[in-house]
């Protein structure tokens, strides 16, 4: 299916009457508003973020940091520059540490931190405290209106059904002060925004909130297929926050398939759904249709699941789900499960701040960017050289630069000055700048500013090994195969150290497709070392690094390893599967389920001018 475009949608809408705008015919007056309101907004980028910056420092100028680095009294962009030093989370730990251990006092922040929001399980190794403040929540909310005005350009018609999406919270913990912390989701999720929501014909979901705000993932994911199923021909969008997150919900249909269609036909929840609340919300929805079951339980019985969403939902329009960045890899199963539906990644945001969104949410994945709306914090740039040397903690860093003086074509370290009190924060996002939507930049998500592996003085970053993986997938296709996932482990154990990929694969076609032999896996470990640095094949050509080693696991391994992750507190919203692992009981898991191994047969070409 080919992706809209905001002119074909206007086609579809203009004989009725509606409201033209810079971005496209809006579906309504509320809707004209909020797009022109991003127009005003972005016209106007820089001047709105001098004010933004003005209004944080004023807000904050009671707190004890800012008052350290001599802002007391001062609103003005230079003296901030000049004054305030560019910062990581390890020179904010102490800072951080005081509040969460019940230090009252103004630290960050004239207003009090709220709550901490807890950062991705994967972001670094870590799961950083980022303190917020009430009206944070506000600030998120307005970005969140503008989300359906875009897509309506688009995709005309969306209030005429529902969205099935597969959200979840986690239980939160509290700190030894007693604030809450937890993932920026499970926030917005229990937040009165969210379940007093006023009734809005463009967000009318198939999950009942109850499913939602459940901590148990089974009872969850369960009652929300359930839904779902019983809602199938009224779902117009299929989603979840990251690809991976949907992808795990096909998953536990094929798993549970045969449960699921007995309740549809009985009319009956399963027993093992105990929450009260849920089973109040499905009893409402729920009634015998044995009809739908006998559907549900052919099409699931069928070993090709090709298309399986569009067959179960065959009114969806589009995939709601993030696919930059490290879920790029998961675009190609998605197409196979979706049967070619288009991709919409709408919003960029994290749990330091919500920075902006796809004005064209319907584009080729390979071609999503993001507007910075400049008043959702205060952005600054610094400039990113991949081909230089990492700074040493002595060195000085690069001048920032504001976002009105990006350079299209140029990589950037997203910084950020937030009302909650973060001060020239590095976010360790690194964006390239696509171009410009009037004054306000336009950015591609490149990758987290870390690297996965060394075993020397090689460095290989997520895009590396990522770009590398996709390479050695294509000697895979003649077989009918594909990667479902992958992560990795630099193994110094060995003399010398090597590189371990682990591999799930699956068989697109059950019947007709070959297990690959060993042979087509020993020059998938030569490709994959053809494509890496330079640094990593010199030091194989010498005796610094082993030979790469792929190890394929049995199907299902991934899923076992976020399941371990969810049980030592990981969010189901945010979770990513690891690119790199290192914790002792992770890897343990992984080799325990190898089926094979197989090494580089050779060293990767290297000369001095292949970079």
């Amino acid at each position: 299916m080919a992706p809209a475009t905001a002119e074909t949608a206007a086609v579809a809408v203009a004989a009725a009457g509606r409201v033209k705008t810079a971005l496209g015919v809006a579906a309504c007056e509320r809707d004209a508003e909020k797009l022109e309101l991003i127009e005003e907004l972005t016209k106007g980028f820089d001047a709105v973020q001098e004010k933004m910056l003005a209004a944080i420092l004023a807000r904050n100028n009671g707190a004890e940091y800012l008052r350290r680095h001599g802002m007391e009294g001062r609103t003005d962009r230079d003296a901030f520059k000049a004054r305030v030093p560019v910062v990581t989370y390890e020179d904010l730990r102490p800072e951080i540490e005081r509040i969460a251990n019940g230090d009252r006092s103004n630290i960050i922040s004239s207003h009090p931190i709220t709550e901490f929001l807890t950062s991705s399980g994967t972001s670094a190794g870590e799961r950083k405290l980022m303190p917020t403040v009430e009206d944070e929540l506000d600030r998120r909310q307005m970005l969140y209106s503008l989300l359906i005005p875009v897509i309506n350009l688009y995709v005309p018609g969306l209030d005429k059904g529902k969205g099935l999406y597969f959200l979840f919270i986690k239980s939160e913990t509290k700190t030894p002060g007693g604030l809450p912390a937890r993932p920026v989701l499970t926030s917005y999720y229990k937040s009165d925004q969210f379940k007093h929501r006023p009734y809005e014909p463009y967000l009318v979901y198939t999950s009942p909130t109850a499913a939602i705000l459940c901590t148990d993932s089974f009872q969850s994911m369960y009652s929300q297929m359930l839904c779902g199923l019983l809602a199938r021909t009224e779902v117009l969008r299929v989603g979840a926050v990251f690809a991976s997150g949907l992808l795990r919900a096909i998953r536990f249909l094929q798993l549970h398939w045969k449960e699921l269609a007995r309740d549809i036909e009985m009319g009956t929840l399963s027993a093992k759904i105990v929450e009260p609340s849920i089973r109040d919300a499905v009893a409402e929805v729920l009634k015998p249709d044995p009809e739908l079951a006998a559907f549900v339980a052919a099409e699931c019985a069928k070993d090709d699941w090709e298309g399986i969403i569009t067959r179960m939902w065959p009114n969806t329009k589009y995939l709601d789900v993030i696919v930059t960045g490290a879920m790029a890899q998961y675009i190609p199963t998605l197409k196979f499960y979706s049967g070619g539906l288009p991709m919409a990644c709408t919003m960029y945001a994290s749990s330091e701040c919500y920075f902006g969104l796809n004005l064209r949410p319907m584009c080729d994945p390979s071609e999503v960017t993001y507007t910075i709306m400049p008043n959702m914090g205060y952005f600054e740039l610094m400039p990113h050289d991949p081909e230089a040397p990492p700074l040493s903690r002595d060195d000085p860093p690069p001048r920032l630069v504001d976002l009105a003086d990006a350079e299209v074509g140029k990589e950037y370290e997203l910084v950020i000055t937030t009302y909650a009190g973060l001060c020239r924060y590095r976010v360790g996002d690194i964006l390239h700048v696509a171009g410009f939507h009037n004054a306000a930049p336009e950015f591609r998500f490149v990758r987290r500013k870390n690297v996965l592996l060394s075993i020397d003085s090689d460095k290989t970053d997520e895009a590396e090994l990522q770009a590398a993986v996709e390479r050695a997938a294509r000697l895979l296709e003649p077989y009918g195969a594909t990667i479902v996932e992958y992560t990795s482990e630099a193994d110094a154990t060995t003399i010398p150290g090597h590189y371990v990929v682990y591999w799930e694969l699956m068989l697109k076609d059950r019947r007709d497709g070959l297990w690959p032999e060993a042979a087509v896996f020993e020059k998938c470990c030569l490709e994959m070392e053809e494509a890496l640095n330079s640094v990593y094949r010199q030091g194989r050509n010498g005796d610094a690094i082993g030979p790469l080693e792929i190890r394929v696991v049995r199907g299902g391994t991934f899923e076992e390893v976020m399941d371990y992750a969810i049980s030592r507190g990981a969010s189901i919203n945010q979770y990513k599967a690891p690119r790199c692992v290192s914790f002792g009981p992770i890897i343990e898991l992984l080799n325990s389920r190898v089926l094979s191994k197989h090494f580089s047969p050779a060293c990767p070409k290297y000369g001095p001018y292949k970079k």
